[in-house]
């Protein structure tokens, strides 16, 4: 048996060498330098970096190779000891306008955006709308990540930048100091289970979704999203029995069995469609993805994993953000289809109702911007979003759709407001309930 697994461990490597993985960083599909420069074949270098070219069986052999064969994970079921709803038919009626668990009483009210140029985290006071600090994070930060028990911001890097290296680094949100970090494979984003006993760490250049200790992220397992090319954004089901991922490159989505902890089913969608950010409506059962190519939010039936419409906002709809009553769905726009990005584009906000499913406002950035990812204030009141090709951070008024825009440089991406109201969080930029 030794022999065999020494031998299975050999070929897995010779798989994944001969496939062109480097075996310490794969190649994510997010921006490349280029990108930042303005190279006019920017957007032929973004989508070559599209990995339709290799196959499962290689994402199980690299798999294999750096985390050991997939096995079933030993973890009862992630809905069993979730916190029970507050309102069984709004899943949003924990995270009110400034219902603050008691925990995050002696944190104060930040803005924390990473920067995938400068490979630091500025830090926003969203009273005066400066930056008050700028943390040496990690090299290609992505998101910032709320933790389950709200007493960690995560930052997650993956390796879509040169130099760029997996890994987490924590920020103790009540000094807003920056631990040491943990070196992982690939960590585009992160989320956590229902039940706060798993973060799950989206490795989007590997196609899978590990599942780590929240505090110490030691590996408990992970599950192979082989046909996901692009892995990258999640919500879930309202009683924690599934979460639903988007797969950026292969217009997809891929639904995942948090009961048993196994991929369900990988759902092809209809052509000509990118998804991105993805939320759950208040009543649970429809969720909403953001289209970067269609220009909108398709409408999914969560339950069976259907298709059942579309919604026009404007170019470049990426990221999803519910407003603080529940009633309303903030959808960011960048302004551009091309992953290279676009200076000064036509980016937006549109407000959709969520009980009408129809857009009810669009607010420009003015003189253009490329708005991306962030949250809403605490109060509700504020709208905070990266403007991601512009170096920028814009907070846009929810009663006017006014912008006021912060400078700061280089690549601005997954920021998160915080503290933020809800008992606990499910990940992203503050996935809360």
């Amino acid at each position: 048996m030794a022999v065999r697994n020494v031998l299975a461990a050999a070929a897995a490597a010779a798989i994944a060498v001969g496939a062109g993985f480097e075996l310490r960083s794969a190649q994510s599909f997010t921006i490349p330098d280029a990108c930042a420069l303005g190279a006019p074949d920017c957007a032929a270098v973004c989508r070559s970096l599209d990995d339709q070219s290799r196959s499962p069986a290689e994402f199980v052999a690299l798999a294999a190779y750096q985390l050991g064969p997939e096995r079933p994970i030993p973890l009862p079921p992630a809905n069993l000891t979730m916190p029970a709803p507050v309102d069984p038919h709004d899943v949003y009626a924990g995270a009110g306008a400034n219902m603050f668990s008691p925990v995050v009483a002696a944190q104060p009210s930040r803005v924390y955006s990473p920067n995938l140029i400068t490979g630091k985290v500025d830090v926003i006071d969203p009273q005066t709308f400066k930056v008050i600090d700028s943390l040496p994070a990690i090299p290609s930060p992505e998101h910032i990540v709320p933790s389950w028990d709200l007493q960690t911001l995560w930052v997650t890097a993956d390796v879509s930048e040169r130099g760029g290296h997996g890994g987490v680094a924590p920020i103790d949100p009540k000094t807003g100091k920056l631990g040491k970090a943990i070196d992982l494979p690939d960590a585009y984003n992160m989320y956590f289970t229902p039940d706060g006993k798993s973060a799950i760490i989206v490795a989007e250049a590997m196609r899978r979704l590990e599942f780590r200790d929240p505090h110490t992220m030691a590996l408990q397992g992970y599950i192979l999203t082989p046909k996901c090319a692009g892995i990258n954004h999640a919500d879930f089901a309202p009683d924690g029995s599934y979460a639903i991922f988007t797969c950026e490159f292969n217009d997809s989505l891929a639904k995942i069995d948090l009961v048993h902890h196994r991929l369900v089913e990988t759902l092809p969608l209809t052509p000509g469609h990118m998804p991105q950010d993805i939320r759950v409506a208040p009543g649970g059962k429809i969720f909403f993805v953001a289209d970067l190519i269609g220009d909108g939010v398709m409408v999914i039936d969560g339950d069976t994993f259907g298709q059942l419409g579309f919604i026009k906002t404007g170019i470049g709809a990426h990221g999803l953000y519910p407003s603080r009553d529940g009633t309303k769905l903030y959808v960011s726009n960048r302004g551009t289809h091309s992953l290279a990005g676009r200076r000064r584009g036509p980016g937006s906000v549109s407000v959709i109702d969520f009980a009408t499913r129809k857009v009810i406002a669009n607010w420009p950035v003015p003189g253009g911007g490329s708005p991306d990812m962030g949250n809403v204030s605490a109060d509700g009141k504020w709208l905070w979003l990266s403007g991601r090709y512009d170096g920028a951070v814009y907070a846009f008024n929810t009663d006017d759709g006014s912008v006021k825009t912060v400078p700061v440089g280089g690549m601005p991406h997954g920021l998160t407001v915080w503290p933020q109201p809800g008992r606990y969080s499910l990940g992203h930029t503050g996935n809360m309930r």
